[in-house]
């Protein structure tokens, strides 16, 4: 297993010999970010995220945006497919006594810091991006092919508008029950 460190390394920017001004980063994501987390949702992923840094005098602000895609399971047919992420997070950066990182668009560091870590904030932007349903889209186009949705068609229960069934005589005094 890789050391989460080394991993995690390019997602901490140094910010101490920066002039004032906007810096930009750019980083890839791949599957080994997620294990730094121990996250096993994506099967694969394929993100960059580009990372704007404003440094003022007394403050940092942060904008990044996140592009590409995430390999997920769907939630119906467990068909993997590539979920498009396309996220932004804006954060501002202060100093003061101590660490506070209660707010998700304020982060406080303790005087004389002289880098900022946004791994953690970048993994739960990417995660929160997840929608909690997610759904092939060749289900919702009608192009998926798959043996599970093959079954649940042959399983659907069909609409029978026919009255001449034979039904249970106690579920008939309910449905005159249902006319009146």
């Amino acid at each position: 297993m890789r050391d989460n460190k080394n991993v995690l390394a390019p997602f901490v920017l140094a910010f101490a010999g920066l002039k004032e001004g906007v810096h930009h980063f750019n980083r890839d994501i791949t599957a080994t970010f997620f294990d730094a987390f121990n996250y096993t949702e994506f099967s694969s992923t394929a993100l960059f995220v580009q990372i704007d840094l404003t440094k003022k005098a007394s403050m940092l602000e942060v904008e990044f945006t996140i592009s590409g895609h995430v390999r997920v399971g769907c939630d119906l047919t467990n068909e993997l497919f590539d979920l498009p992420l396309n996220p932004t997070h804006k954060l501002v950066v202060k100093f003061g006594e101590t660490f506070n990182d209660e707010n998700e668009h304020l982060l406080v560091l303790p005087h004389g810091s002289h880098q900022l870590d946004l791994a953690q904030t970048l993994f739960e932007t990417i995660v929160l991006a997840v929608p909690q349903k997610k759904v092939h889209p060749g289900i919702e186009n009608g192009s998926l092919q798959s043996d599970l949705l093959d079954r649940l068609e042959e399983l659907h229960p069909s609409e029978s508008t026919n009255e001449s069934e034979t039904t249970d005589p106690r579920w008939d005094a309910l449905k005159k029950l249902k006319k009146d």
